[in-house]
């Protein structure tokens, strides 16, 4: 079969070696949350990198915070973790992996789900999955299955693919979808520990959404109309402190009382991440909703997005 080949995965905790086919993981998304064509890709990729603004501090980063809606949406708030990372890494002249913590609205990962080698394609062409630090990570006690099905139709890490294609040509990825549970934590901490000791340079990613507010979201505790704006960034404000203060076992207890991440595991496991691999603090880029990017008559349904770097 054309890009199909049997192989042999490792479940975590030294489970049963299981053999399966394994495809390159396509595109999903391509053509909806991002242009479907290469051209159109790379046009709206320089829109949403142009004029980033690079803080003095952190001097280096080991983690950032994305979202992954829409291009036309949270692209630009995306772009200016992405410009800022690139930026920040100097001379380093080995090509990173960047390890994303995927946010969850497909029905199946249950556990913490790893995509554990072959490529991933996008209209940008084929990345590589890091199968080496795969392979790792699963042979070690952390909690976390290799699962390439559940990957299938999740849009948080795909819609990030793009933009590492064309800032880092030679890098890999590895993807991690995290539900919203207590295991989010340890699994951020056992990998940083496991990081600390890798070596090859390796970016940390946590994809999540912020306040999903209005009618369509079923979620209106200060009712409909202008003030609720203010009212949603102020709920997003406090997961965003959380993340900047790296309280990370806050994180899915915030999410669940507040609904103000739709990625709350991806979060938990990145800061994790991040504090376990000496990070200080974060520092926010863009805090910004959906509405105020396009704004389109009335303030009815909107989501906020929130960039952020660790060092």
């Amino acid at each position: 079969m054309s890009g199909e080949f049997i192989w042999q995965i490792r479940i975590s905790h030294g489970l049963t070696i299981h053999n399966c086919f394994m495809r390159i993981r396509k595109a999903f998304r391509a053509g909806s949350f991002y242009p479907a064509s290469r051209s159109a890709c790379l046009q709206l990729l320089e829109t949403c990198l142009s004029q980033v603004p690079v803080p003095e501090e952190p001097s280096r980063i080991i983690a950032g915070i994305v979202p992954h809606a829409g291009w036309v949406y949270s692209g630009p708030t995306a772009g200016k973790v992405f410009y800022n990372i690139k930026e920040k890494m100097g001379k380093v002249t080995e090509a990173p992996v960047f390890l994303i913590y995927g946010a969850v609205h497909v029905w199946g990962a249950e556990v913490p789900s790893l995509y554990p080698e072959g490529y991933w394609e996008t209209p940008l062409g084929k990345i590589e999955v890091a199968g080496e630090l795969a392979e790792k990570i699963l042979a070690e006690d952390i909690p976390v299955v290799a699962d390439l099905e559940v990957h299938a139709r999740e849009h948080s890490i795909e819609v990030q693919v793009p933009f590492i294609q064309y800032l880092f040509p030679d890098a890999k990825i590895l993807p991690i979808m995290v539900p919203p549970d207590n295991q989010a934590v340890t699994l951020g901490e056992r990998i940083g520990t496991l990081l600390s000791t890798w070596n090859q340079p390796v970016i940390v990613l946590g994809s999540t959404d912020l306040t999903h507010y209005g009618p369509g979201y079923r979620f209106t505790p200060a009712g409909v109309g202008p003030e609720t704006l203010a009212w949603s960034k102020g709920n997003d404000r406090r997961m965003i402190q959380l993340a900047l203060e790296m309280k990370t076992e806050n994180a899915i207890p915030e999410a669940r009382s507040h609904h103000n991440a739709c990625g709350a595991g991806a979060i938990a496991a990145s800061v994790a991440t991040a504090r376990t691999l000496g990070a200080q603090k974060g520092v926010l880029l863009e805090h910004i909703t959906s509405y105020e990017v396009r704004s389109d008559g009335e303030v009815e349904d909107f989501v906020g997005y929130a960039g952020i770097i660790f060092g």
